[in-house]
């Protein structure tokens, strides 16, 4: 008991974004929203009177130069593993402040916050940077096992659920001991599979190496047919083959397990689990309900998914096989989702990254100024005058407006594939045309929506 007492007393870590809610309140936000739904729609129409060769060559990239395949990062990787590690070590020995620590720093803002946005922008960047592929080089050593096929990507599913669930229903994710803890017993677990099945363990069961190869079939520049290319988000995922069952309900949970992170900060969600908002009692008292919540939205997103799919072929009379709908349509999703993870998280970016520069420039804690900054003080000052929170409102929707407009796009492309003719195409997208609409304007509604937590 004592030690339950003790943990309600950590403090945690304040959203950043908790101030400029009182203005996003006082912005016309029904208006924002209604013309970002109208964006939606008009894409629906435009669509509807398109091509289908047009359609195709939207997303069809433009060779850049030619490249030159190289070798590894396996030097990369092992100076990672040594930052990490000393992270570690800094969680538990170094200050317990969130906000100086370097562990929580470097796990929450460097990597969740900034490494996943470049990811889904510049590319596969988490290739040569994970902490696993580097040590398992160096040693050299063959994989013991070899992975069971039928496990497929199940166990990175799972690996999902369990950091979302840490992010979002642990009472202190950013308390650095804690943290410290979860952080090095994942990498562990992980090490100890790439060593037994080799780099096959990381493309199948480690959560977060399949979500960053997945965000990074949406960036902007790429490789094809060994030159460099670049075109809209998402034309990777439009020329490759569909994913595996387990990878395409993994990407239908990283939408979902994005949207619930918005939607449990709100006064809806606080007063459904009988909450009062304004006299939040901590998360301690809610960590089941949550986790519970998390568990249904994976659950039942996939379910309603799967259902506007099933309707598609009703209505465009062409029967499909399910699985083989959900694995095409899935990476349909991930514009949706790393729109919204970015629209989420960008006014905790504008406050945190300045803590991550200050502890970059000071990583000792000794007084240094290793990047100049010359005595930087963090400021939230941009979250205390309307214009300021009306720019940083109207980019976070533009990336959710941005994330469902590509979306559309690449789900008629596959319809196309799938269906043939453009009039099959059209019919089967309406389920799908609806849901995203609706979706469109549940995310808007997640941005202006007070929050308690």
């Amino acid at each position: 008991m004592r030690w339950l007492i003790l943990l309600l007393l950590v403090p945690g870590r304040a959203g950043a974004h908790a101030s400029e809610q009182g203005f996003v309140l006082l912005l016309p936000t029904d208006l924002y929203v209604a013309g970002g739904v109208a964006t939606v729609v008009l894409t629906l129409a435009l669509i509807g009177v398109l091509p289908d060769r047009a359609a195709r060559a939207i997303f069809r990239p433009v060779a850049l130069w030619r490249f030159r395949r190289r070798g590894g990062w396996g030097g990369a990787s092992l100076l990672v593993l040594a930052v990490f590690l000393w992270a570690l070590w800094r969680g538990v020995a170094g200050p317990q402040d969130p906000t100086a620590n370097p562990l929580p720093l470097l796990v929450w803002t460097a990597f969740w916050l900034f490494l996943v946005t470049a990811q889904g922008v510049a590319g596969d960047l988490w290739r040569g940077l994970n902490p696993w592929t580097g040590p398992w080089r160096w040693i050299g050593a063959a994989p013991v096992l070899r992975y069971p096929g039928w496990l497929g990507r199940w166990p990175a599913l799972l690996g999902l659920f369990a950091v979302a669930g840490f992010l979002l229903a642990d009472p202190a994710p950013a308390r650095p001991e804690r943290l410290a803890l979860a952080a090095g017993f994942y990498w562990a677990l992980h090490m100890a599979g790439t060593a037994l099945f080799g780099p096959r363990w990381l493309l199948s069961a480690e959560a977060l190496t399949v979500m960053m190869r997945a965000y990074a079939g949406l960036a902007l520049i790429g490789r094809r047919g060994g030159r460099g290319a670049a075109g809209l988000t998402g034309w990777r995922w439009t020329g490759r083959r569909a994913p595996p069952l387990a990878g395409a309900v993994f990407m239908v949970a990283l939408l979902a397990a994005g949207s619930f992170d918005g939607l449990n900060e709100t006064f809806w969600w606080l007063a459904t689990l009988g909450v009062n908002p304004l006299e939040f009692p901590g998360r301690s008292a809610v960590v089941l309900p949550t986790l519970a919540g998390l568990a249904l939205a994976f659950a039942g997103l996939a379910a309603i998914f799967a259902a506007t799919l099933h309707a598609g072929t009703i209505l465009a009379e062409t029967p499909q096989p399910l699985a083989r709908l959900v694995r095409h349509f899935a990476p349909t999703l991930l514009p949706i989702a790393f729109g919204y993870h970015v629209a989420h998280y960008l006014p905790t970016m504008l406050v945190d990254g300045q803590y991550l520069l200050l502890m970059l420039t000071d990583p000792g804690d000794t007084g240094a100024d290793l990047l100049g900054l010359g005595g930087m003080q963090v400021t939230t000052g941009f979250f205390n005058t309307r214009d300021t929170v009306q720019v940083i409102w109207l980019t976070q929707a533009g990336a959710v407006v941005y994330g469902h407009v590509v979306a559309i796009l690449m789900a008629h492309v596959v319809a196309l594939d799938l269906f043939g003719t453009g009039r099959r195409a059209m019919l089967s997208q309406v389920p799908l045309a609806i849901f995203m609409v609706l979706y469109t304007l549940f995310g808007l509604w997640l941005l202006a929506s007070p929050r308690g937590a």
